[in-house]
């Protein structure tokens, strides 16, 4: 096979010039959202001096979109997807101008920030589902997951740059600086939807509220491949999800040095951008279920194999292989999603989504946590990746749907 059908395909950038600028401005938005999380980490420390409030953080972002997300994935199955995601847009630069006049002002309660940053996060929950039909809606299907490629490759090169640019703009010109950036680059967000045809449900509207919301569970629990997939993702971060880990695991065998531990969530970063970048073999094959089920089985294997290893270097390589396996998962399965899903429901199914890769990797840490209290943090990773691989292996077993067809085929459950 050639290098060039290796790469990440990149038919959508020449044949959807639509496309091509909404790739643009959420490049430049997930930066500055990068950024953001690393400015709101630092001012709390700074204001309290306390991991519980630091802690506090994640849950203001993630709360609204566990709690509101099935509901705006409702309301946006009623509606036109690129007003609401316009809508949200405005909403998230408003709050982000909000944190940069504070950030300039200063002496305000760290409860004022944590609020702001809820709200923000309400907002992006509302736009969330909203952006989930735009690749199948402007893209042939062929190219849906190359799309998805895009989002992926620049979404995790994002990762690597917008935690380091925050540190040093926040060294140089302060807090104040990195929220209104922040701000601007919903700018171009903006811009790049706004070129969006009007984009309503394709067939019929969602019912209001928790009717609405009840048809999408009731989709979800029909639908075995769409159900396995998000089953698979669920399982892979709730049982083997490393992060909380990386603390005990490199002071129990790697000698607690602050470099290496530094560099454990670079490994993971780096290989999912290597993972999308060399995606194009694999998107272009359109049997996203095999794939995604072989990546979340290498994933739960490779962390099994960094909790045995001892060479730091070994490890990091393991953890670069995770990455890359866990980043091509996620395209997989997005792209079971989004082609597999009727229009009118695509936003539900898109909330359920987002909640599923919001709320398992929390839960994951929380396992991993509490399990490496009770035994070693290296008993927990080892015992975590294992139980992934077991788990992944049941879904396929029991989800031949998943395992054998095409994204070509038609939806059905």
């Amino acid at each position: 096979m050639s290098l060039a059908r290796s790469l990440v395909d990149v038919r959508p950038l020449r044949t959807s010039p639509v496309f091509r600028r909404l790739l643009i401005g959420r490049t430049v938005s997930v930066l500055g959202g990068f950024m953001t999380m690393v400015t709101v980490m630092y001012q709390v420390w700074d204001m309290t001096g306390s991991t519980a409030w630091t802690g506090a953080v994640g849950l203001a972002q993630a709360l609204p979109l566990v709690v509101f997300g099935l509901f705006a994935g409702a309301w946006v199955d009623r509606a036109d997807r690129r007003r609401v995601f316009l809508a949200a847009t405005v909403g998230q630069a408003v709050c982000s101008l909000l944190l940069a006049v504070q950030g300039f002002s200063g002496h305000v309660p760290v409860m004022v920030v944590l609020l702001l940053v809820a709200v923000q996060s309400g907002f992006g929950a509302l736009g969330a589902p909203a952006a989930g039909v735009f690749v199948p809606r402007l893209l042939p299907k062929e190219q849906v997951a190359a799309g998805l490629a895009l989002q992926q490759v620049t979404g995790q090169s994002m990762m690597l740059l917008g935690p380091a640019l925050a540190g040093l703009l926040l060294g140089w010109f302060g807090i104040g600086v990195c929220y209104l950036l922040d701000a601007l680059s919903f700018g171009l967000a903006f811009y790049g939807a706004r070129g969006l045809p009007a984009l309503p449900p394709q067939g019929e509207p969602s019912r209001a509220g928790v009717h609405g919301v009840l048809d999408g569970l009731r989709f979800l629990a029909g639908h075995r491949v769409v159900r396995g997939a998000l089953v698979t993702d669920l399982a892979a971060t709730v049982l083997s999800f490393p992060v909380s880990l990386f603390p005990l695991v490199n002071a129990e065998r790697f000698g607690d040095d602050p470099r290496t531990l530094g560099l454990f969530l670079s490994a993971l970063a780096v290989g999912g951008v290597a993972a999308t970048g060399l995606s194009g073999a694999l998107t272009r094959l359109a049997r996203p279920g095999p794939v995604m089920l072989c990546a979340s089985a290498t994933w739960g294997a490779a962390l099994v194999l960094f909790g045995l290893v001892r060479s730091p270097w070994l490890g990091l390589a393991l953890l670069t292989v995770a990455g890359a396996a866990d980043a091509t998962a996620v395209v997989a399965r997005s792209t079971i999603v989004q082609t597999r899903t009727p229009d009118a429901l695509l936003g539900r199914v898109t909330a359920a989504e987002q909640i599923v890769g919001q709320a398992g990797p929390s839960l994951g840490n929380v396992r991993g946590g509490v399990l490496a209290g009770w035994t070693s943090g290296t008993t927990a990773l080892i015992s975590g990746g294992l139980l992934c691989v077991l788990a992944v292996a049941a879904v396929a077993t029991s989800t031949p749907e998943l395992r054998d067809r095409a994204t070509g085929v038609p939806d059905g459950p």
